[in-house]
């Protein structure tokens, strides 16, 4: 939700007895905006005392050990990303996660994105695609989508380019 004051910042919270959480499932964060955050920063206010580990993929990596004739393939290719099926007001969100977005009425979001983005001062490509948010390629529908959605999916999440984070107060992931 955001925090008052400062739209670019928005408070990612689970209480003690809470049963879901924000983000649970991989995905990059805001992919369904038409101009996504460029980074996120997450700060650990508090921490449980176990488990609660959070998953980066490195997607640099993931792209690089693609084979050739995929890359070159993936490089002129976009994809459709949304949030309504997460989001929308029409979706099933548990009411104790529900009353912690602000603004579900803005969560109805759709953007054409490149799968493959390049960093902006290196030049180097990374895959752009995600499970929560990355519905389907331009020119295809979900169902021609889906085989080549998962094969990147399971892909980016080898443990070759897989990086834990243990969380503890204080902790800060950029």
């Amino acid at each position: 939700m955001p925090v008052v004051g400062y739209p670019e910042v928005a408070e990612v919270r689970k209480n003690p007895e809470d049963k879901f959480n924000i983000g649970e499932g991989w995905h990059s964060d805001l992919s369904f905006d038409q101009a996504p955050a460029m980074d996120s920063i997450l700060y650990a206010k508090i921490a449980p005392a176990s488990s609660g580990d959070t998953l980066f993929a490195n997607m640099y990596a993931a792209y690089d050990a693609l084979p050739s004739k995929l890359k070159r393939q993936l490089l002129n290719m976009q994809a459709h990303h949304s949030s309504r099926h997460t989001f929308g007001d029409r979706q099933a969100i548990p009411s104790e996660l529900r009353r912690k977005f602000r603004n579900l009425d803005e969560a109805n979001q759709d953007a054409l994105h490149p799968v493959v983005i390049r960093h902006p001062l290196s030049g180097r490509p990374a895959l752009y695609v995600n499970p929560d948010f990355t519905l389907r390629f331009a020119g295809m529908t979900v169902d021609e989508s889906r085989p080549l959605l998962d094969f990147l999916y399971e892909h980016a999440v080898k443990d070759e380019f897989v990086q834990p984070f243990s969380w503890q107060q204080g902790s800060i992931a950029f």
